[in-house]
Order: C-alpha cells, then structure tokens, then sequence
C-alpha cells in the first residue's frame, strides 16, 4: 500500500540571484511606457510595496525575503528527508519550454531518466548571474523515472484522463525551471547538485491563453490590447480532477510517494488590471483562507477566468495538489503565506502529512 507526503513551494527564479537583482522584474515593468506615471509613482503605492522599496530599489528587503524563503524551504526539504521518498512527483508549469507552437497540451507527464538540467539558463537569458557563484552553464542530475512515468500515463489514460506524455525534452529547448528549480531549491545549499531522490514531472498549461502569446512571460501593455489570445487553459477543477486521479493512480502502487506542487501564487506580471506592478493579494488571501480550512468546494467552484485576472496563472499546480490531498484524505499539518508587493508574487508553503506517524 502506498504512502504519501503532501508538498506546496515555490520555484520563484529571482531568488536564484543576488539580493539587488532579487526585484528585476519591478524593475522592468517601471521602463513599461504603457503604464501612466502616476502608477509608477512610490508615493501612490501600498505600505508594504514602499517598504519593500525603500531607498535601495528592495536590495535590503530582499535579503529578509530570501531568508524567509529559505527557511521555509528547509522545513519542506526537513518533511522529505523524514518521509524518504521512493519518487517525488512534481506539479510544475510550462513557461514556454517544451509547450511550444508545435503542441501545447493541457498536462504531460515526463517519462525521463537521467537528465541532465542547465538550471541557470533562465535566469543567465536575463542578465542574471546565480547567487552561488558558479559557472554559468554548470549542470545537476536530475534522477528521472521513466518507467514509473510509463506506468502513471498508462493509468490515467486507463482511468479516463486524457494526459500527453513525453519522453525527451524538446530539442535546443530549456528544460522546464518549474521542475529544475523545484531541485535547485531543496537543495539550496548544493545548489541541486546532491538533491537525492526521483522526480517524476508532470507540466501543466498554465499560461493558457497567454501560453504561445506572451511565450510564457511578460507583456507591453502597448502590446496587449492587440494579443490574439491562445485556447484557455485547463480549468482549476480540471487540475483538481487530475490530482484526484494521480493520486488513484499511485496509491495502488507500494511506492513512499511525495506529491508536489511547484509555484508562487499571484504573480504581478501576469496582473494586468495593477499595471503588472504588484500580485493582487486580496485574490489570493481568499483562496489561502479556503485553502487552510480544507473548503475545496470553494476552490474547484474558481474559474479559469478567476484565476487569469487575479495573475494566478501558476496555481493550477496548486489545485493538482489540493484534488490529490481531498482524493487521499491527507490532512494540511503546516502552511504559510509570506506576502510581497516588490518580489514579483505571493509565495505559499504546505505540508500534508499523517500526524500519527503513518
């Protein structure tokens, strides 16, 4: 009989970079000449955004930031190491990585094996040098499970879900660096190169209809009124489904298996009603309350079109992990919120896990 480890984390890129570039993105949306002046203006934003900011452009606010990041990546790390995994399966986007023109499914399940992952690529394309100090093109195993992914894609395509599968990365394509940075980040200190357990990945579309138009990333706002938007998304009470069935799927296996979702929350730059300036936080206060209080009615009950306005877009890796925990009945034993206005997104921390020892 299987056992499960419920995991929630982010894989926010920036704090893979010193602490003064931790708010490039900011930054970058400051240079929009689409956006009026007056919204740019400190004066005009919210307490936390201006203390965030501060004098130094959010470089002394950064390192409280990555601090707090760290350590709740610590204790997740802590909750794995204790459960010692068999595989860790992992909910992660594709931001315009494998999903590309040629296909864009709604979910696929990575059958890999050993794979070799540039984690500093995405970050490197932007200016960015990592914060360790290493080589640019320095690389970490990533111990795939190619024959367990095998067995999970058959299962679900037997149990009525209709999943892509796919055996190699896409060629001169990045590997996904929601599911990198998952690696690189539970094992900060190695900077991933000593991470030891399987990752079995599953991608998720959900950048949906700004998939292919923004290619995974930031808009103009001269540019946004003429997007041809792609086909939606998968919708979040499809995610959960998802979930539901992953977690059918493996609990028929003896496998330890910890099940993760990879994301931040709200992210700002996918926030167009506040100018891409700051997450919309209420938006996510919201499904965090629901999301403590187990009130998955409310989260399946969340529209697609809920969570593109809010710059949710990411979270449906989040309600894969919520249909898998409701399907397991495995209770939330920890979580956290830490709120930030100038760091891009909201970033939430979770552990499910049995209190009576398993």
């Amino acid at each position: 009989m299987a056992e499960f480890l419920g995991l929630g984390m982010t894989h926010y890129p920036l704090l893979s970079v010193a602490d003064d570039r931790m708010a490039d993105l900011l930054r970058y949306t400051l240079t929009d000449p689409g956006i009026p002046e007056a919204e740019k203006d400190p004066a005009s934003w919210p307490a936390l955004m201006r203390r965030e900011w501060a004098d130094d452009g959010g470089t002394a606010a950064a390192a409280g930031h990555r601090k707090e990041l760290r350590e709740h990546l610590t204790r997740c790390r802590a909750a794995l190491d204790d459960f010692r995994p068999d595989v860790v399966v992992v909910w992660g986007d594709d931001q315009y990585e494998n999903f590309r023109e040629e296909v864009v499914p709604p979910f696929c399940v990575l059958a890999y094996g050993e794979t070799e992952v540039d984690p500093f690529t995405f970050m490197n394309e932007r200016g960015a040098p990592n914060v360790w100090g290493l080589p640019d093109d320095m690389t970490f195993t990533l111990h795939g499970d190619a024959e367990g992914a095998r067995r999970l894609a058959d299962d679900l395509l037997n149990d009525g879900f209709d999943v892509a599968y796919s055996y190699q990365k896409r060629e001169n394509g990045h590997f996904p660096h929601a599911i990198a940075n998952t690696q690189l980040f539970l094992d900060y200190d190695n900077a991933g190169r000593e991470f030891p357990y399987k990752i079995l990945p599953i991608t998720v579309n959900c950048y949906g209809q700004h998939a292919i138009v923004r290619r995974g990333g930031m808009a103009r706002f001269a540019d946004i009124e003429a997007e041809r938007l792609d086909p939606v998304g998968p919708p979040p009470a499809r995610c959960f489904a998802l979930g539901a069935a992953v977690a059918r799927a493996l609990a028929a296996t003896d496998r330890r298996v910890a099940l993760v979702a990879s994301s931040s929350w709200s992210h700002a730059f996918l926030n167009d009603k506040d100018w891409h300036l700051r997450p919309d936080t209420p938006a996510d206060q919201r499904l965090y309350d629901a999301f403590v209080a187990g009130d998955w009615d409310a989260w399946t009950a969340t529209t697609g079109k809920q969570v593109v306005d809010a710059g949710q877009h990411e979270m449906l890796n989040w309600f894969c992990l919520a249909g898998a925990m409701h399907e397991l009945g495995l209770p939330l034993t920890w979580s956290t919120l830490v709120v930030s206005d100038v760091f891009n997104s909201n970033k939430c921390f979770a552990i499910f896990d049995r209190e009576d020892g398993r």
